[in-house]
């Protein structure tokens, strides 16, 4: 699907290849011993549970296991046509793992979707491990630290207004010094944001203001706050009846700075959490404010 283009995919018929058991891949390999071709003039004697480890270390991927059977059998024990796999040899082989990772498919959109996750539902220790995972698998590491900044905005927010600093600062030690070293950098940046208070007030404001500006297209500005550089726009009323709030004991006004059709729409609707309880109380007062001073609706000439 990350290969083929929507409109061939729909006329092609798609089969969903997965990971083999660990006893499918036991049959291939038993298929593969067995097999008169597989190696010929070759007599292999094997512990019982040799197969089994083989099969358990190919993560699913039977051309794994065919080529760690390949491998153990060119480095086993051999006497004349006659070859000897041991438990320990084989261990030589597969202490570690392959990791099943394409940086630009499936699995890594999978990944960095769970570190994603992870950290929102403040889970810190699958968050450290799908970063290991991640960086593993050879992601690069200015792809995760962009990730983190964007988490800081959309799910933290200003629950925790040094979120963003600090992966910005992350992002930027990650240029200046790279992998390996940098992999401390992102797990920093990770525990903190997994760690902090969360709020996705922002995001949820942006996309409410953008979803209006779709539905209602150019409003036009309100004429008490365009800017008049010129003599005719002064004329034609641009900023005329202008309240500059800083002359005000509050600090506000009841001009109108919204256009009149979206005057009642809310966007941004702070959260209790962390460091966004201050605004939250911030916005209240506000609010109540201006319940007190109701704003000033421009006159039809105006409009």
């Amino acid at each position: 699907s990350f290969e083929i283009n929507a409109a061939l995919l729909s006329r092609c018929k798609v089969l969903v290849l997965k990971a083999l058991t660990p006893d499918a891949l036991e049959a291939v390999l038993q298929g593969a011993l067995q097999n008169p071709k597989g190696f010929p003039d070759l007599e292999i004697t094997m512990q019982p549970d040799t197969l089994r480890l083989i099969a358990e270390f190919a993560n699913g991927d039977a051309r794994m296991a065919l080529n760690t059977l390949e491998m153990a059998v060119l480095n086993g024990d051999r006497d004349g046509k006659h070859v000897t796999i041991t438990t320990a040899g084989l261990s030589q082989l597969i202490n570690t793992k392959s990791l099943r990772y394409d940086k630009h498919g499936e699995e890594h959109y999978n990944i960095i979707s769970a570190l994603h996750k992870s950290m929102r539902n403040s889970d810190v220790d699958a968050a450290i491990y799908w970063l290991m995972r991640m960086l593993a698998g050879g992601e690069d590491p200015l792809y995760i630290a962009r990730r983190l900044i964007r988490f800081a905005s959309e799910d933290i927010g200003l629950a925790d207004r040094q979120a963003l600093p600090l992966t910005v600062a992350v992002f930027q030690a990650c240029q200046l010094i790279g992998m390996p070293e940098c992999d401390v950098n992102l797990t920093e940046a990770v525990t903190y944001l997994a760690l902090a208070p969360k709020s996705n007030a922002l995001y949820a404001a942006k996309s409410a203001a953008q979803a209006d500006i779709k539905a209602t297209g150019n409003l036009p500005v309100p004429l008490q706050i365009r800017n008049a550089p010129t003599k005719l726009m002064k004329d034609l009323g641009y900023g005329s009846d202008y309240k500059y709030a800083h002359d005000t004991a509050a600090k506000l006004t009841t001009m109108t700075t919204m256009p009149p059709e979206l005057k009642l729409h809310r966007y941004y609707e702070p959260t209790s959490q962390g460091q966004e309880k201050a605004w939250q109380q911030r916005l209240a007062a506000i609010r109540q404010w201006h319940q007190q001073h109701p704003q000033t609706e421009p006159s039809d000439d105006e409009t």
